[in-house]
């Protein structure tokens, strides 16, 4: 088989519609658009977010507008609690975590946040360390090097 072969199945293409082709052909006369009005002419009708002079949805509700940072850093974020899995002394880096399963790329920076507790001395190179993540690493007799 070859491209130039394939066709689309019996039934899945359809002719188009032609409107304006007089009135015998069932779409003549207005053409589907109806009587008189803006939407009935070419190049008719309101911008994205027209509510006909109403105060739009936009404006009312202060909320649905904003500022977005596009330099945000967004982090594979990891609870110190989850460092439980690894072994005793053992070195915790972003490849170990994505090994683990606690991370889901090795695109982003990651970050030790405090959530839990760790009851092992783990060496933690990571990109970023919360400073309560740090202390109860620390505590537990662990190193903490920011990579």
């Amino acid at each position: 088989m070859k491209l130039n072969d394939l066709r689309p199945p019996v039934g899945a293409r359809h002719k188009a519609r032609r409107v304006g082709r007089g009135d015998g052909s069932g779409r003549g006369t207005y053409s589907g658009r109806g009587c008189k009005g803006q939407k009935s002419r070419s190049g008719g009708g309101v911008r994205l977010g027209f509510e006909g002079g109403q105060l739009p949805l936009i404006k009312r509700l202060p909320r649905k507008r904003g500022f977005t940072n596009i330099f945000r850093i967004e982090y594979n974020v990891v609870n110190v609690g989850k460092l439980n899995i690894f072994p005793e002394g053992s070195e915790v880096n972003a490849s170990e975590l994505l090994g683990a399963g606690l991370i889901k790329s090795l695109s982003r920076p990651t970050k030790i946040l405090g959530g839990g507790e760790v009851d092992r001395s783990l060496s933690v190179k990571v990109d970023k360390v919360s400073a309560s993540a740090k202390r109860k690493i620390i505590g537990v007799g662990g190193r903490v090097e920011q990579a």
